[in-house]
């Protein structure tokens, strides 16, 4: 567990060090702040379009062996990291990262399955789920430090060391035999990699080339309308036509990229699309936590790891711990409230951000925010591997990797959109209602709009005919438009956690050890309230329920 758990956080740490590193490294590089959020984007997308490939080559060649070697890779892509002189090199590295992950996820889940059955089996998944946070927590510590007080590239550079260390314990792990007979689909995998690039393309893009209709940044338009749009649009479409081909393959008796018994039941689908919206609403909390600190405030990148430091440690926590109420709650009632702790936690930093940090309000925000996220990431992750057999964890694997990594993108990228819109619109706004002279705002590029320090905003006023009255008033302005437009980003956010309680009513409603009466639909309610208690384990009842169908 101690090797799994070294490899996960390795990952989990570049995750988490590329936005608490968001300040040092927008200074050293001279890159806007969303282009560090596009690094985050572009591993996430490498992961997520190469994961169900990657689970495939942990069947062919062998689970630890593809361990031990993409560990190493994405090592070496940590070193790529820290020598990067510009946003180019930055995204290589994380595109590299990417592809080694995309391998390294399955494996983790095999050898979790492989090793372990039943409530530990339980208890290591919850701690697999629960190692991000960790290292988010200890990432935002070790990079907010090495940041502030020597470099940003030091903290990459760090992991590539730990690369080497994975790499050398592994060998203690047991080997897991090859499967015969595996082939990968190529098709199916050209379908789902491209779909889901053009998917967190358009996500990551809708900004910069506009929503609906093609702005002049766009690098193209279809009769007017935004590229970001047409490339949604077509990747959706890829992706179901990945879905349409892999149940043609099945029916043929060949077999698929992703095996679609991980999705056959309506558990697992509920199961996945809550997964979708948390693992969505995560990563855009961590981007705007450092935006709010870093840009809007100007606080240090160390300050920023103190700082959310509850809100980790709270989804850590919560990640172990929710597996004692597993006896008790069932499925279905844990994630509708954990969801609605989300909301509420979310809807509390809404109305209590401002411009200088410290009250106990916000770091109490995150930390409801946190004990719902980690709650939901163990649960929904331990009812898609106990429906599933055990051969298929790898498949498992593929699909959460595919959830958590095409959310990341698209929680990232949505973020920024929803945030810089947000902003540019009320910068706008509050410029029609100001003193300032429109021969003032022709020589700003008003178009290009983005969260800014009020250092870099009195920097470009400087070359204009501003004088020091209206640079004040500019710098108050912008202070004023970025404050109002991640509060109206929180509360967005929030209503999403809401909506999410939706799929979670489609999640099972008994608790462990029980099993819904014969007749009963997967995922409706138990006839007449009654239940059949049996000693039977959570994946006994999956079986069961398949055996069933």
């Amino acid at each position: 567990m101690v090797i799994i758990v070294l490899a996960q956080f390795q990952m989990a740490f570049n995750v988490n060090a590329i936005p608490v590193s968001m300040g040092p490294i927008v200074e050293e590089l001279g890159i806007p702040a969303t282009s560090v959020g596009t690094a985050l984007v572009v591993y996430s997308l490498f992961v997520a379009a190469f994961v169900m490939v990657g689970s495939k080559l942990g069947k062919i060649l062998g689970a630890r062996l593809v361990f031990q070697v993409t560990a190493l890779l994405h090592g070496g892509a940590m070193a790529v990291m820290a020598l990067s002189r510009d946003a180019n090199g930055m995204n290589l590295a994380q595109a590299l990262a990417g592809l080694a992950a995309a391998a390294l996820v399955p494996t983790l889940v095999v050898l979790i399955a492989a090793n372990y059955h039943g409530a530990q089996q339980a208890q290591a998944l919850g701690i697999l789920a629960g190692t991000p946070a960790i290292s988010g927590a200890l990432a935002f510590f070790v990079a907010g430090l090495l940041g502030t007080w020597l470099s940003w590239r030091y903290s990459f550079g760090l992991l590539f060391f730990l690369s080497l260390v994975v790499f050398l314990l592994s060998f203690r792990l047991k080997p897991i035999p090859r499967q015969t007979g595996i082939k990968i689909d190529f098709t199916g995998a050209a379908l789902a990699a491209i779909g889901i690039i053009l998917l967190s393309l358009g996500f990551n893009n809708l900004n910069a080339w506009g929503i609906l209709l093609a702005k002049a940044t766009a690098p193209f338009n279809l009769v007017g309308l935004s590229p970001a749009l047409l490339l949604i649009v077509g990747g959706l479409l890829l992706l179901q036509a990945f879905f349409a081909w892999s149940h043609m393959r099945s029916e043929a008796g060949r077999m698929p990229l992703l095996s679609l018994e991980v999705l056959d039941s309506a558990y697992e689908r509920s199961a996945v699309i809550a997964l979708l919206v948390i693992g969505a609403l995560g990563p855009a909390i961590n981007f705007m936590i450092p935006l709010y600190i870093q840009i809007v405030q100007g606080r240090t990148s160390l300050f920023t790891s103190v700082a959310v430091v509850p809100y980790t440690l709270a989804i850590a926590a919560s990640a172990f711990l929710i597996v004692r109420l597993y006896a008790r709650l069932t499925p279905r009632r844990i994630a509708v409230v954990a969801f609605v702790l989300v909301a509420v936690g979310l809807t509390l930093l809404s109305f209590t951000i401002r411009n200088d940090w410290g009250t106990p309000l916000v770091i109490l925000g995150l930390v409801i925010v946190g004990l719902g996220e980690g709650s939901l990431l163990t649960l929904l992750f331990n009812i898609m591997v106990t429906s599933s057999p055990k051969e298929l964890a790898g498949d498992v694997g593929a699909l959460r990797g595919v959830a958590n990594n095409l959310s990341t993108a698209i929680g990232t990228a949505f973020a920024g959109v929803v945030a810089v819109g947000l902003l540019s619109m009320m910068v706008m706004n509050s410029l029609s209602q100001s003193s300032l002279p429109r021969s003032l705002q022709r020589q700003v590029d008003l178009n290009q709009i983005n969260f800014i320090s009020n250092d870099q905003l009195e920097t470009v006023l400087s070359e204009t005919t501003a004088t020091p009255e209206q640079v004040d008033e500019a710098v108050a302005l912008n202070e004023d438009a970025r404050v109002r437009a991640l509060r109206a980003s929180f509360l967005i956010l929030a209503g999403f956690a809401l909506l999410a309680i939706i799929p979670s009513l489609g999640l099972p409603d008994y608790s462990p050890g029980e099993i819904p009466e014969e007749g009963v639909e997967p995922g409706g309610a138990v006839a007449a309230g009654k239940r059949r208690q049996t000693p039977a384990t959570r994946a006994q009842i999956a079986a069961r329920r398949r055996g069933s169908r």
